[in-house]
């Protein structure tokens, strides 16, 4: 290639026109990344988050998307004084600087009274931490109610005069009893111990002794004794001979 044909080409518009357009590219894209990432960001852009505490969520919804603010509920709560769909608690405090844009957090309160499942505590554990348990959950825990039976153990656990089961949903606002062991065995569940009864074993020998005749007080010891009389016997009777059922004939000698 030639010098002139070199230079021809270096001069060329197409080349220029190229390394132009390359170069207004970049401006471009440069251009877009500063001010789309500002736009992005809402960079420079302050809102005051107001107080939305007590009112309902309707209007706290409202007042936060009218300042260029997003909402959305993170939790429910239950406060018996205040109506439903009442806002708790926000997540930026009120008076906070944030970008518009930014997400704003909120506890509503629940329409109906929240319930908890009975954890499995009955005859299972003992009464301090079976109530230290029921307390960190959020019961309510009244005075306990003594049963008899094993000292400081769980039995039973009473809501409202009746018995609840492990697993059972009570409200929050529900005192719990705990029947708890009294340390007294009832009645009806002891047991009975009888002695045992040892049977005499009966001699196998026994002493054969005659039978003594009653001797008045005022008898000597030394007086003879007196022969009875005999008694009359009765006639013997006379010995018959046996006979045969079958006599034996025999013939004149």
């Amino acid at each position: 290639m030639k010098v002139s044909q070199f230079f021809g080409k270096f001069l060329s518009t197409y080349l220029w026109g190229n390394l132009l357009a390359m170069m207004l590219l970049v401006a471009g894209v440069c251009f877009a990344v500063k001010y789309g990432i500002d736009f992005y960001t809402h960079h420079g852009e302050k809102v005051t988050v107001p107080n939305v505490i007590h009112k309902s969520y309707a209007d706290a919804e409202h007042i936060l998307e009218g300042l260029g603010l997003d909402v959305q509920i993170g939790d429910t709560g239950y406060v018996k004084t205040l109506p439903p769909d009442c806002v708790l608690e926000q997540s930026i405090k009120a008076g906070s600087i944030v970008k518009s844009g930014r997400v704003i957090y909120l506890v509503i309160n629940a329409s109906s009274t929240p319930t908890l499942a009975i954890p499995d505590i009955i005859d299972n554990t003992s009464y301090r931490e079976a109530r230290a348990k029921l307390i960190a959950m959020g019961f309510k825990v009244g005075e306990p109610q003594m049963v008899p039976g094993e000292k400081d153990w769980v039995y039973g656990i009473k809501v409202r005069g009746r018995n609840v089961t492990n697993g059972s949903r009570v409200s929050i606002e529900d005192v719990l009893v705990i029947q708890v062991g009294d340390g007294m065995i009832d009645a009806a569940d002891s047991v009975a111990f009888a002695d045992p009864v040892y049977e005499e074993d009966e001699d196998m020998f026994e002493v054969v002794t005659e039978p003594t005749e009653d001797v008045p007080d005022d008898v000597p010891a030394d007086a003879p004794k007196e022969t009875p009389a005999p008694t009359a016997k009765e006639p013997a009777q006379t010995a018959q001979p046996e006979v045969d059922d079958f006599e034996e004939v025999t013939g004149p000698e």
